[in-house]
Protein backbone atom coordinates (compact mmCIF):
# COMPACT_ATOMS: atom_id res chain seq x y z
CA UNK A 1 0.00 0.00 0.00
CA UNK A 2 1.45 3.28 -0.52
CA UNK A 3 2.74 5.73 1.85
CA UNK A 4 -0.19 8.05 0.89
CA UNK A 5 -3.18 5.97 0.69
CA UNK A 6 -1.60 5.07 4.39
CA UNK A 7 -1.47 7.90 5.34
CA UNK A 8 -5.29 9.07 4.18
CA UNK A 9 -6.41 5.43 6.05
CA UNK A 10 -4.71 7.35 9.74
CA UNK A 11 -6.65 10.65 9.08
CA UNK A 12 -9.68 8.90 10.05
CA UNK A 13 -8.21 6.19 12.17
CA UNK A 14 -5.79 8.10 14.48
CA UNK A 15 -5.60 4.69 16.82
CA UNK A 16 -3.73 2.99 14.13
CA UNK A 17 -0.64 5.06 14.34
CA UNK A 18 0.18 3.39 17.61
CA UNK A 19 0.99 0.42 15.62
CA UNK A 20 3.46 1.72 14.01
CA UNK A 21 7.17 2.33 16.15
CA UNK A 22 7.68 3.63 19.69
CA UNK A 23 5.37 6.17 22.01
CA UNK A 24 7.61 9.79 21.61
CA UNK A 25 7.50 11.96 24.36
CA UNK A 26 3.89 13.35 25.27
CA UNK A 27 5.25 16.74 25.02
CA UNK A 28 6.20 16.06 21.13
CA UNK A 29 2.35 14.39 20.34
CA UNK A 30 1.45 17.31 21.91
CA UNK A 31 3.46 20.11 20.33
CA UNK A 32 2.64 18.16 16.57
CA UNK A 33 -1.36 18.88 17.98
CA UNK A 34 -0.50 22.35 18.53
CA UNK A 35 0.53 22.94 15.16
CA UNK A 36 -2.42 21.13 13.97
CA UNK A 37 -4.79 23.58 15.26
CA UNK A 38 -2.45 26.38 14.29
CA UNK A 39 -2.65 25.02 11.05
CA UNK A 40 -6.74 25.11 11.37
CA UNK A 41 -6.50 28.77 12.18
CA UNK A 42 -4.65 29.31 9.63
CA UNK A 43 -7.60 27.75 6.99
CA UNK A 44 -10.57 29.39 9.12
CA UNK A 45 -8.98 32.91 8.65
CA UNK A 46 -8.30 32.30 5.15
CA UNK A 47 -12.09 30.87 4.79
CA UNK A 48 -13.01 33.81 6.59
CA UNK A 49 -11.20 36.05 4.78
CA UNK A 50 -12.51 34.88 1.43
CA UNK A 51 -16.40 35.53 2.65
CA UNK A 52 -15.28 39.09 3.71
CA UNK A 53 -14.32 39.81 0.66
CA UNK A 54 -17.20 38.43 -1.35
CA UNK A 55 -19.78 40.66 1.55
CA UNK A 56 -17.85 43.41 2.37
CA UNK A 57 -16.93 44.81 -1.24
CA UNK A 58 -19.74 45.07 -2.88
CA UNK A 59 -18.79 47.69 -5.43
CA UNK A 60 -16.36 45.48 -6.85
CA UNK A 61 -17.18 43.83 -10.28
CA UNK A 62 -18.76 40.37 -9.21
CA UNK A 63 -16.11 38.42 -10.92
CA UNK A 64 -13.14 39.95 -8.93
CA UNK A 65 -14.86 40.01 -6.08
CA UNK A 66 -15.37 36.09 -6.60
CA UNK A 67 -12.44 35.77 -7.99
CA UNK A 68 -10.84 37.38 -4.81
CA UNK A 69 -13.17 35.02 -2.47
CA UNK A 70 -12.63 32.18 -4.05
CA UNK A 71 -9.21 31.95 -4.19
CA UNK A 72 -9.13 32.82 -0.36
CA UNK A 73 -11.39 29.99 0.70
CA UNK A 74 -9.67 27.44 -1.68
CA UNK A 75 -6.65 28.43 -0.19
CA UNK A 76 -8.18 27.92 3.52
CA UNK A 77 -9.42 24.40 2.35
CA UNK A 78 -6.02 23.28 1.02
CA UNK A 79 -4.53 24.62 4.11
CA UNK A 80 -7.08 22.24 6.10
CA UNK A 81 -6.54 19.37 4.19
CA UNK A 82 -2.71 20.00 4.54
CA UNK A 83 -2.66 20.53 8.28
CA UNK A 84 -3.72 17.01 9.28
CA UNK A 85 -2.12 15.29 6.35
CA UNK A 86 0.93 17.21 7.84
CA UNK A 87 0.06 16.42 11.40
CA UNK A 88 0.03 12.08 10.67
CA UNK A 89 2.88 12.80 8.57
CA UNK A 90 5.23 14.38 11.63
CA UNK A 91 3.33 11.89 14.30
CA UNK A 92 4.70 8.84 12.20
CA UNK A 93 8.23 10.03 12.02
CA UNK A 94 8.41 10.67 15.62
CA UNK A 95 6.96 7.31 16.29
CA UNK A 96 9.60 5.48 13.93
CA UNK A 97 12.50 7.68 14.95
CA UNK A 98 12.93 9.59 11.29
CA UNK A 99 13.45 12.87 10.63
CA UNK A 100 10.02 15.18 10.48
CA UNK A 101 9.09 15.58 7.00
CA UNK A 102 9.61 18.60 5.00
CA UNK A 103 6.98 20.78 3.42
CA UNK A 104 6.62 23.62 0.40
CA UNK A 105 3.38 24.13 1.29
CA UNK A 106 4.10 27.38 3.45
CA UNK A 107 6.08 28.85 0.83
CA UNK A 108 3.23 28.16 -1.16
CA UNK A 109 0.97 29.66 1.07
CA UNK A 110 2.95 32.63 1.56
CA UNK A 111 2.73 33.25 -1.70
CA UNK A 112 -0.56 32.87 -2.71
CA UNK A 113 -1.64 35.37 0.38
CA UNK A 114 0.96 37.92 -0.96
CA UNK A 115 -0.22 37.66 -4.29
CA UNK A 116 -3.95 37.80 -3.48
CA UNK A 117 -3.09 40.60 -1.05
CA UNK A 118 -1.26 42.52 -3.96
CA UNK A 119 -4.22 42.04 -5.66
CA UNK A 120 -6.64 43.05 -3.78
CA UNK A 121 -4.39 46.07 -2.70
CA UNK A 122 -4.85 47.14 -6.59
CA UNK A 123 -8.08 46.57 -7.09
CA UNK A 124 -9.50 48.89 -4.10
CA UNK A 125 -6.75 51.18 -4.84
CA UNK A 126 -7.94 51.65 -8.30
CA UNK A 127 -11.74 52.11 -7.18
CA UNK A 128 -14.66 49.86 -9.05
CA UNK A 129 -13.00 47.14 -11.23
Amino acid sequence: MSDFVQSLRLWFAPRRIREEGETPDYRFSLANERTFLAWIRTALALIGGGFAVDQFLPDLRWDVRAGLALALIGVGAMCAVRAVNHWVRCERAMRRGEDLPVSRFPALLALVVAVVSVAMVVVVSWGDV
